[in-house]
């Protein structure tokens, strides 16, 4: 079997599917590694590290497209004249397409991946069990987005985050809040605790005040019937009523004023970021103030964000950078790699190097998106019914 990866082309993405370590292993197992030339340029990788490993480094994507059994991919394909080249016609049609489809925003493009023959893996949509820990790709990215939201915040905020004693006086702590305690949430959490900021944190779920707590934040939450459903199976938000929200809303308007930095984290699968953060509190905030929104990509949880900029509304700066772990390439890269390898690997003979599916496998029908023709993923189908 052959593997190919191909340079990410959408503008902005720095990520690439494949490592060193990852392609090695690959190369155990009897598979043959196929990587375009300066796929990982951007991420620190270079062609020779990715031969030296076993791969073979092929001129173009076409030359790859046209070998390559599966395919791994960041983002999905580009087609249906969503870039500047349609990466999908290139495609075997009986290839094996597997990456970050993003198939609960953008169906359409489920359904060109259907017609054109591809079974498709979204790696987002794999279940969120204990065995499927180390295949969670949305997991390993968005814990270095966390991180690096708050880092952003740290250089563009003009004052230190720690308490510092100095014979000139003593610099009081900054104060964080992080508005939703998912896996971005938590670790940026942490990394302000780290730093020495006073840090709180706010999520419509009760069932992670714990982890706030253990992670040396304050807890705020809105005292209401409707949070002890705030979550859904998968362990993701669910959309609240009326009532909570603006108790929700009147909580985080207060809370704001006392900050000096804010980082929003809040999304709901499949459909639009809630907005937690209106023009209103922005004006009420210190000036100086940094937010950073990691929600853009589906429309932000401040108002005045703007995608993929840095704006400065009412004294107050707002990050609205999309994909952030783009920003951190070289770690997310590898661990995207190791996502997709413990994905795969279970399903490759290691004598012949070929591939059999278990299409019965919970995980392989949490990630499946489409075969034989066909959008068959629950997630879609039912929504669509």
């Amino acid at each position: 079997m052959k593997i190919g990866v191909p340079k990410e082309i959408l503008p902005g993405e720095t990520r690439v599917a494949a490592s060193p370590d990852s392609v090695k292993k690959f190369t155990a197992l009897g598979v043959e590694m196929l990587i375009e030339s300066g796929t990982g340029e951007a991420a620190s990788i270079s062609d020779e590290m990715l031969e030296d490993a076993g791969a073979r480094i092929v001129p173009d994507a076409a030359a790859l497209y046209a070998e390559a059994d599966m395919i791994f991919k960041v983002g999905g394909p580009c087609c249906n004249g969503n870039g500047a080249v349609d990466e999908l016609a290139m495609m075997k049609p009986d290839a094996i397409l597997i990456g970050l489809l993003n198939p609960l925003y953008r169906r359409d493009q489920a359904e060109a991946y259907a017609k054109h023959g591809l079974t498709s893996f979204a790696m987002e949509l794999i279940p969120r069990i204990s065995r499927a820990q180390s295949m969670d790709a949305l997991s390993s990215q968005s814990n270095i987005s966390g991180y690096k939201a708050v880092i952003d915040a740290a250089e563009t905020f003009g004052k230190i985050l720690p308490m510092m004693m100095t014979a000139a006086g003593t610099i009081v702590p900054a104060r964080v809040l992080v508005l939703g305690a998912g896996v971005a949430g938590l670790q940026a959490i942490a990394t302000a605790h780290r730093l020495g900021a006073i840090v709180s944190a706010f999520d419509v779920r009760p069932a992670v005040k714990e982890q706030v707590e253990s992670l040396g934040a304050t807890f705020i939450e809105v005292e209401n019937a409707d949070s002890e459903s705030a979550e859904t199976a998968g362990g993701y938000a669910r959309e609240m009523g009326a009532d909570y929200l603006q108790r929700q809303a009147d909580l985080i308007h207060e809370t704001l004023k006392k900050q000096d930095i804010c980082i929003t984290t809040a999304q709901i699968p499949g459909k639009q970021a809630p907005v937690l953060i209106t023009e209103a509190m922005v004006k009420d905030m210190k000036n100086g103030s940094v937010i950073v929104d990691l929600a853009t990509e589906t429309g932000g949880n401040c108002e005045l964000s703007e995608r993929d900029a840095v704006v400065v509304k009412h004294g107050v700066t707002i990050i609205g950078y999309a994909n952030y772990p783009a920003r951190v390439p070289t770690d997310t890269s590898s661990l995207y790699a190791r996502n997709l390898y413990n994905f795969i690997s279970p399903m490759i003979d290691g004598e012949s190097g070929s591939i059999a599916i278990d299409w019965d496998d919970e995980v392989i029908k949490g990630a499946l998106l489409t075969r034989g023709g066909s959008v068959v993923n629950a997630a879609l189908t039912e929504k669509n019914a």
